[in-house]
């Protein structure tokens, strides 16, 4: 009710049918009526000419085919009216006398009486019921209102195709953040809206790739540098060398995790069923041989199979892992099925993240607290890589503080054929 497209049709419709039914009012004033005055002076007339002949003779009424009858009454079918203009031309003429009209609604006729002498009423012919035809006007009205609706209906929808266009594209946007390619045909309106957002598309694709292969290209020219650097730390004192060494290893983790990032963006690969259950205990394996701490799901849960990259999924479930074992101390797995969706939930103990920072957590970079990042390893993009290939894979990832404290992550993916 409040879209363009019905405030467009209703405006056009009410519109129309205004112009039109201004139109007949228009037309109705302005075209010949009968003359009233002339209408009456000629009845006036004949029945002046009919008293004054009857009066006179009586026995005319016969021969004439005139109808003599006793004064008109009003019945429950036929209503008896004073004719007053007709009256008033009789008295102009000198001739004092009633006059009535006498309808009969069901047969639509009238006639006109008038006393000849006292008692005796003369009847003849009134011009009829004025035509009336109310089903064919309803049905006119019916026809026309339906005609306007759908001629605004229409040209609504042409009017507001572009705007359709808009919403149509963000429907279609992917994994990468675009929208898909928008057809240019049909209007030259919709033709120029759509050729917008297809070039609008195309100079953000190439925006985006070209900042990640800048990203990409950091990363790796930063790798020479720090391998000299690790080779002079190796000639300074023992106290120091220690200090070089671990600044050296978390820049070389940043850059790794900006490559990966990269990675995921610009160079998506085919999906293949990929089964969970296996895939969890891999990784829960893997990290505990690193002293992560990680309880794997329940062994009665169901071996489900998820669409997905293998080795990205790998990654992907590991940094949420990881994450949950650093910054949580301990973390437990859970494996379900929802609908046409496999969940993981990966549950810790830790301090959770502040609500207002929620939000931020899949930012890359992001921090809870950068002033003590050097506590906790990690270069702060294994959430953002994470939410990327889930996104991908056409996952969703939800993280929500615990009410007894921790975080909770949810992982959606959706499940293969074969599951």
């Amino acid at each position: 009710m409040k879209s363009l497209r019905f405030r467009l049709a209703l405006l056009l419709l009410v519109s129309v049918l205004g112009v039109v039914a201004l139109a007949a009012l228009v037309s109705l004033t302005m075209l010949d009526r009968p003359d009233r005055d002339s209408f009456r002076s000629t009845f006036a007339e004949e029945v002046r000419i009919v008293t004054t002949v009857l009066r006179e003779d009586p026995t005319a009424a016969d021969r004439l085919g005139i109808t003599i009858g006793p004064e008109p009454t009003r019945e429950p079918d036929d209503f008896v009216r004073d004719r007053r203009g007709i009256v008033e031309g009789l008295s102009a003429q000198g001739l004092q006398t009633d006059v009535r009209i006498i309808g009969d609604p069901a047969s639509r006729t009238r006639q006109i009486a008038f006393e000849i002498t006292p008692g005796r009423w003369a009847y003849l012919p009134y011009p009829g019921f004025p035509p009336r035809n109310l089903y064919g006007f309803i049905t006119y009205l019916a026809v026309l209102a339906a005609g306007v609706a759908a001629v605004s209906i229409f040209a609504a929808t042409k009017m507001t195709r572009p705007l359709v266009i808009l919403d149509e594209a963000v429907l279609t946007v992917g994994p990468d953040g675009l929208p898909a390619h928008v057809p240019e045909d049909g209007p030259a309106e919709v033709r120029a809206t759509a050729s917008a957002l297809n070039r609008l598309t195309a100079r953000v694709r190439t925006a985006v790739e070209s900042r990640m292969r800048l990203v990409a290209a950091a990363g790796h020219d930063l790798r020479t540098p720090m391998t000299r650097m690790r080779l002079r730390a190796e000639f300074l004192p023992d106290e120091e060398r220690e200090t070089w060494l671990k600044d050296l290893e978390e820049l070389d983790r940043i850059a790794d995790s900006a490559i990966r990032l990269v990675r995921e963006e610009v160079e998506p690969q085919a999906a293949e069923p990929v089964r969970l259950k296996p895939l969890l205990a891999e990784i829960v394996g893997e990290l505990g041989e690193i002293g992560r701490c990680v309880a794997p799901p329940a062994q009665a849960v169901p071996d489900l199979a998820v669409l997905g990259r293998p080795l990205a999924l790998k990654r992907a479930l590991r940094n949420l892992m990881e994450n949950a074992a650093v910054h949580g101390g301990n973390a437990r797995l859970a494996l379900g099925r929802e609908g046409g969706f496999a969940e993981i939930v990966i549950e810790d103990d830790g301090p959770g993240i502040p609500e207002d920072m929620l939000e931020r957590a899949f930012e890359p970079f992001f921090r809870v607290d950068p002033g003590r990042r050097k506590l906790k390893p990690g270069a702060g993009l294994g959430m953002a890589i994470a939410k990327e290939i889930v996104d991908q894979a056409g996952g969703t990832i939800a993280i929500a503080n615990r009410p007894e404290g921790g975080l909770r992550q949810r992982v959606r993916l959706p499940l293969a054929v074969t599951a």
